[in-house]
């Protein structure tokens, strides 16, 4: 995956960044850089069926999100790094 395939075909996930863009700046795209690079906690990206990024291997997350997707019909899911929060709520939508 690669940032045009998010700009051109996961338009929730490429709102997201530059709404993240305009809390925390340009932290956030080197968050999705490193995500796509493979760097596990950085960011991670769901959006019918496209996956982004590299999953997070935080005690307890992958498990948690898995189970939310699966009980409430997720379509779209973006994870970011927990130093992405700063400036922002907690980063659910």
């Amino acid at each position: 995956m690669d940032t045009q395939t998010i700009r051109t075909q996961m338009p929730e996930t490429y709102k997201a960044i530059t709404e993240k863009a305009g809390l925390i700046g340009n932290d956030a795209y080197a968050f999705v850089r490193a995500g796509l690079k493979g760097v596990p906690n950085k960011f991670y990206a769901v959006e019918r069926g496209l996956v982004a990024g590299t999953p997070f291997d935080l005690p307890g997350v992958s498990d948690e999100v898995a189970r939310i997707m699966v009980q409430f019909g997720c379509t779209f899911l973006i994870m970011w790094a927990p130093e992405a929060q700063k400036g922002g709520n907690d980063g659910a939508r």
